[in-house]
């Protein structure tokens, strides 16, 4: 959420953050608002001072027996407490309508980030990997002869719909392998700290991660108000709510592997074929809490560990910054993870790691507090896939894929498969 006071104090530079995301200024409106809460609060503070006067003034009208002035003084007392209920209850309605107006305003792009509009004015940074060479015509994930039997989407949709898939056998073994390599890397190697979340959360929490109030219609919401995570980011951020840390105790840096749920509103005609895009899936995230002066290096550094894993599997990738109008709402600025498909022909993304700065901290007040002294400050939040699970899944299957219809699998995998290295074109470990 964006701070008040720093849009009063600039608020030619919040409108021009908003210029750059591709937005229309916002600070007039804000500002008229805010304005009129804060007169309306004086007004109150003056009324109240008004009626405070005047129920002492009663006491001493009555003492020297004047009526008159003890029925007027009276009734100026209701009046006035009258006045205060109604500037207050004002003030208030219009106090909640500026949280909800700062709620639905994506944070501001940081100043190095690309202008653009969208997807193609996207920036590459580097690449890792070649493409493999195939002597014959690679297959999407799901047409491969040896992943068939263990990827099972009709079966799905009798269950539960469209964007959902049944996996078995070597298929969802694989599946299991990469959760797991992911975390014992992030914990190994990356020094995070692994976690354990519930994957139904409270309002607040989807209020916390920005996925609330604006993007209600991208997640599900049980009968009894829970609400189910689209990323075990609601979860391992919120974890700090509240709370005033010590600067000592930062950075704070977790993963988590769970159960995600996502509507996919808006993604009708996208990727309708195979598991590219669910609505349940599995990922393993990141998470990190860190002091305002050291963000950005902390999201330098969350970008290697996502990039790590894909070198382990030893997939091609490249990594991108976001423009401007690609960006999420809750980032200042966006790295992602493009993964090769083979079977598509291209890039697909397979990470987003961002960094929010203290957009998520206000709107979960959660501070640290400096160790050379002075008032608590808000801590800076990251976030970032490492990695969608099956998104891997289908990255390894594709770059793996052979003639036969069998899949050979990255070596990282094999101690995580009891030695075996392959899919069989009937489907089975070997």
């Amino acid at each position: 959420m964006h701070d008040i006071r720093a849009i009063r104090e600039n608020p030619a530079a919040f409108d021009e953050g908003l210029r750059r995301r591709g937005l229309p200024p916002a600070s007039p409106e804000i500002l008229a608002l805010d304005a009129d809460r804060r007169a309306k609060i004086a007004a109150a503070e003056t009324a109240t001072a008004d009626q405070n006067r005047a129920s002492k003034d009663v006491g001493a009208a009555k003492a020297r027996g004047d009526d008159a002035e003890f029925e007027r003084l009276r009734a100026l007392v209701a009046e006035k407490k009258a006045e205060i209920a109604k500037l207050t209850a004002e003030a208030d309605a219009q106090d909640s309508a500026l949280r909800d107006m700062l709620m639905r305003i994506p944070n501001l792009p940081l100043a190095d980030v690309p202008v653009g509009k969208d997807e193609d004015d996207n920036v590459e940074l580097r690449r890792w990997g070649t493409p493999r060479a195939f002597d014959f015509k690679p297959l999407e994930h799901f047409e491969i002869a040896g992943v068939k039997p263990g990827m099972d989407f009709e079966t799905a949709a009798k269950l539960s719909g469209a964007r959902f898939v049944v996996l078995r056998g070597a298929v969802i073994r694989v599946h299991r392998a990469l959760a797991q390599m992911m975390l014992d890397t992030h914990v190994n190697d990356h020094a995070l700290t692994e976690t354990w979340t519930p994957v139904l959360v409270k309002e607040d929490a989807m209020y916390g991660t920005n996925q609330l109030p604006k993007f209600a219609e991208d997640s599900y919401q049980t009968t009894n108000g829970w609400w189910l995570v689209p990323t075990s980011e609601v979860t391992l951020t919120n974890t700090v709510a509240g709370d005033i840390l010590e600067e000592n105790q930062l950075p704070i840096r977790m993963t988590a592997h769970t159960q995600c749920f996502r509507s996919e509103a808006g993604s009708a005609g996208k990727d309708t074929t195979g598991m590219l895009r669910q609505h349940q899936f599995e990922k393993v995230e990141m998470v990190s809490i860190t002091t305002p002066e050291t963000s950005l290096a902390e999201h330098d550094r969350m970008t290697r560990c996502a990039e790590n894993i894909l070198e382990k599997l030893g997939l091609p990738y490249r990594t991108i910054v976001l423009c401007t109008g690609d960006m999420g709402f809750g980032a200042q600025k966006t790295h992602d993870l493009e993964v090769w498909l083979p079977g598509q022909n291209r890039y697909r993304e397979i990470s987003s790691v961002s960094v929010c700065g203290d957009f998520q901290s206000r709107r979960m007040n959660a501070r640290f507090r400096p160790a050379a002294g002075g008032k608590p400050e808000f801590v800076h939040t990251l976030n970032g896939s490492g990695l969608a699970v099956g998104r891997t899944l289908i990255a390894v299957l594709e770059n793996g894929q052979q003639a036969d219809g069998s899949v050979d699998l990255p070596a990282a995998l094999h101690p995580y498969l009891g030695g075996k290295t392959r899919i069989t074109p009937e489907g089975a470990l070997a």
